[in-house]
């Protein structure tokens, strides 16, 4: 009985450890993915470049922040194809990546700890009647 318990609780440990981990993945990965595509579509509803950019990044962190995760795991990036970015017919994409770190570990000064670094990225159209 005593080494059954102990080869469970040797073996459990880390399968749960491991299942957790793939989970705070996943969440991730939905987190990066509805960041960026709202950050798309809040960005070419702007009049001008500077407000979509500071609203752009405010529905990152609003997203990131439903999924759990803190505003600086994660990086914003805004590419236009044109020099205009609100031109009608001009494409946005917005790119988020996010540092998810392992969980069950401190935060403090170890950046190096992390489970997956995930990005994802959507382009939206700015369209001709704003």
């Amino acid at each position: 009985m005593v080494e059954f318990t102990f080869l469970a609780v040797l073996l459990m440990v880390p399968v749960v450890y491991f299942v957790v981990t793939v989970g705070q993945i996943q969440g991730g990965s939905f987190a990066v993915v509805g960041a960026a595509d709202q950050a798309a579509k809040v960005f070419v509803a702007r009049d001008d470049v500077s407000g979509a950019r500071a609203a752009a990044e405010r529905a990152v962190l609003l997203a990131l922040g439903d999924y759990g995760h803190v505003p600086d795991q994660a990086t914003v990036e805004v590419a236009c194809d044109r020099a205009d970015c609100l031109s009608a017919g001009s494409k946005v994409t917005v790119t988020v990546s996010l540092d998810v770190p392992l969980p069950l570990m401190p935060s403090g000064n170890s950046p190096g700890l992390t489970a997956a670094r995930l990005s994802a990225s959507a382009t939206q159209v700015v369209g001709r009647f704003l």
